[in-house]
């Protein structure tokens, strides 16, 4: 079921469908699929001025579908550094609050 203010049969409702079963085929849970097409949808409507309310960062921040795309196929080059940083963090290598993007991913990479 599409979010809150996305009709049936429209773009958005379409958009969420391919989205939620994109998902799926990915392995995620009904649930994960579920909230991460929301999530993307809704973003995506609001940028496009479609939304009531909308947060400032939606609309400023890089589109769902950009982000995706420059993230992908890049292994762990895809990573953000607070992720590097989260894994780091998992795995006890010091000395990572002070590091940067690559340093994180390479103490990762071979930690």
């Amino acid at each position: 079921m599409p979010p809150r203010g996305v009709k049936k049969g429209t773009k958005r409702a379409r958009q969420y469908e391919h989205i939620k079963d994109s998902q799926l085929e990915r392995g995620s849970s009904e649930g994960r699929a579920e909230e991460i097409a929301a999530r993307t949808v809704n973003k995506e409507r609001a940028r496009s001025g479609e939304a009531t309310a909308a947060s400032a960062l939606s609309r400023a921040d890089i589109s769902s579908g950009r982000r995706g795309g420059l993230r992908s196929h890049r292994g762990s080059g895809g990573r953000t550094r607070d992720q590097l940083y989260n894994e780091a963090r998992a795995k006890g290598i010091p000395g990572r609050s002070r590091m940067t993007k690559a340093e994180l991913e390479e103490a990762v990479g071979r930690g």
